[in-house]
């Protein structure tokens, strides 16, 4: 039995079609985050099981919550904003009826619906999405990775199509989440900032390897514009988990 799962927040303009391409699963389950638009009725209606259950920027906890409701003995991680196309989803199946316990990564393509960018820090990605519910579990506050006893093949037809921003808004806001989310992980690991080389020169490196390594530059204005907002994304990080240290944050 293979059951999808989802976690989601205010996420009613990608909920249906997300769903909608699960449906090749024994079920779809939904961890829902407080959300005050439609998701949850909206879910229900597309035949999702949903639960209700509060993040607090750990998506680690969240994701082990919803692996732990799934019914199925394996488990196909999906967001709301992503779409399994009709190849991965048969590709999928497959792995599955063939038997063999293995933790699957799967091709990450990442869309605009106006816009294109295949290069720099929006380049496809492997990211691990079908495994065994046992012996599985996710660790880290964001940026979360999957921590599994079987070992990792990929799955070479079909991709995860990722609708990654749908506009500035929601960037910016996942800008701000994630540097801050980051600089906790990393503050409670024990890691400290270096003010010269992590606010200083780590910024620089990383547009560096972006637009130039990455080939960022291939992409036109929307790939420099990426590839500059990684540059302060990188630095945002380290300049709150610097002050994180130095006196809690505060300035």
């Amino acid at each position: 039995m293979l059951s999808a799962l989802i976690c989601a927040k205010n996420e009613i303009n990608n909920i249906e079609a997300c769903i909608q391409t699960l449906a090749f699963a024994d079920e779809v389950v939904v961890i829902d985050d407080h959300s005050t638009d439609e998701t949850v009725s909206k879910a229900r209606s597309c035949g999702a099981k949903v639960f209700v259950r509060s993040m607090n920027g750990d998506w680690s906890s969240q994701r082990n919550f919803g692996i732990n409701r799934c019914n199925g003995d394996w488990v196909l991680v999906v967001d709301a904003d992503e779409r399994v196309t009709q190849e991965l989803a048969d590709s999928v199946l497959e792995k599955i009826n063939k038997g063999e316990k293995k933790a699957y990564e799967v091709r990450r393509n990442n869309c605009f619906r106006f816009n294109k960018a295949t290069h720099g820090i929006l380049r496809p990605d492997w990211v691990v999405r079908l495994f065994p519910k046992d012996n599985s579990e996710y660790i880290g506050l964001v940026h979360e990775k999957l921590e599994t006893s079987y070992s990792k093949e990929k799955i070479n037809d079909g991709v995860l199509s990722h609708f990654t921003y749908d506009n500035w808004d929601s960037y910016f806001g996942k800008f701000d989440r994630y540097t801050r989310l980051m600089a906790k992980q990393n503050y409670s690991e024990g890691k400290r900032a270096h003010f010269f080389l992590d606010i200083v020169l780590r910024p620089a490196w990383a547009f560096f390897k972006v637009y130039f390594l990455n080939m960022g530059f291939l992409d036109g204005r929307l790939g420099f514009i990426f590839s500059v907002n990684h540059y302060f994304y990188t630095m945002t990080k380290y300049v709150r988990l610097y002050y994180l240290d130095k006196n809690d944050g505060k300035l």
